[in-house]
C-alpha cells in the first residue's frame, strides 16, 4: 500500500533533479546512491559510478533498476540507462 501511494505522489510531482535523485536513492539504496551520480535527460538516465566495481553492479541490475524507476516515475520517464565511470 505505501509503495503504491508513494508512486502515485511521485508521478504527480514535477520532474526535477531533486525528485530524480530521491527516486534513484529509494530504488537502489544508500550504498549505490553514494557511489553514483545521476541525471535524467530525454528519457535516458545517465549514471556515473565512482569505480568499475560499482559500474558492473549497476549494469548487472539495470533491468530491475529501470523497472523500479518506471514504477515510481512513470513508464515513459526512464526509457534507458547509460552507465559510465566518473
Amino acid at each position: 500500500m505505501i509503495p503504491e501511494a508513494l508512486a502515485a505522489v511521485l508521478r504527480n510531482a514535477p520532474l526535477t533533479p531533486e525528485k530524480v535523485a530521491f527516486v534513484w536513492r529509494v530504488t537502489v539504496g544508500a550504498a549505490v546512491d553514494r557511489a553514483t551520480t545521476v541525471e535524467l535527460r530525454d528519457g535516458v538516465l545517465y549514471v556515473q559510478t565512482k569505480d568499475a566495481t560499482w559500474r558492473r553492479e549497476v549494469e548487472r541490475s539495470a533491468g530491475v533498476i529501470r523497472g523500479r524507476l518506471q514504477a515510481l516515475l512513470g513508464s515513459e520517464t526512464v526509457r534507458s540507462l547509460e552507465i559510465t565511470l566518473k
